[in-house]
């Protein structure tokens, strides 16, 4: 018997509450695996209060577990451009700062590919005259945000959600 193969995936998109919520909605009966932490900053191990700031350069992201076989990262990918506003910079609705930056901090070179190719692709198709200033750079470090912050949504169903994070098409 084989070992399950899985792979991380690492998006920001504004809050990740809702960037959680809305991959695990639609991606949680194929398996994937979600915590939302910091990553792309230049202090060791922070906090939300000092994330919050924008100080800390970290970005506010969802990290997806996801096996390979069930669901792609290009497909996974794709979802993400659709789930938010992807030409709007340092910001998603209300929530502003270079925590709520637009990114995708790839795991590898097929990684680094694909979200370049998608991005081209969703550019054309979707967003022929606005810029899409998605950042695609290399994952570094990534911290677990607090427990209170994990699957926040799922816990707290009444809680403040971006109105940005919904399916465009």
């Amino acid at each position: 018997m084989s070992a399950i193969t899985t792979e991380k995936a690492t998006f920001a998109a504004g809050c990740f509450w809702g960037v959680e919520h809305i991959y695990n909605k639609h991606f949680k009966d194929l398996g994937i695996l979600t915590t939302v932490g910091y990553i792309g900053g230049e202090v060791e191990n922070p906090n939300y209060p000092q994330v919050k700031t924008g100080k800390t350069n970290h970005a506010e992201a969802c990290q997806i577990t996801f096996d390979p076989s069930k669901v792609s990262y290009e497909t996974l990918t794709e979802f993400f451009y659709k789930m938010h506003d992807p030409t709007t910079a340092n910001y998603q609705g209300p929530d502003v700062g270079t925590q709520y930056r637009s990114a995708i901090f790839y795991h590898g070179p097929e990684q680094k590919a694909i979200a370049e190719r998608v991005t081209k692709q969703v550019q054309e198709k979707h967003y022929p005259d606005t810029p899409i200033v998605t950042e695609i750079v290399p994952a570094t470090t990534y911290y677990n945000a607090e427990d209170y912050h994990q699957l926040y949504l799922e816990n707290n169903p009444e809680g403040y959600a971006c109105p940005t994070h919904y399916l465009r098409w």
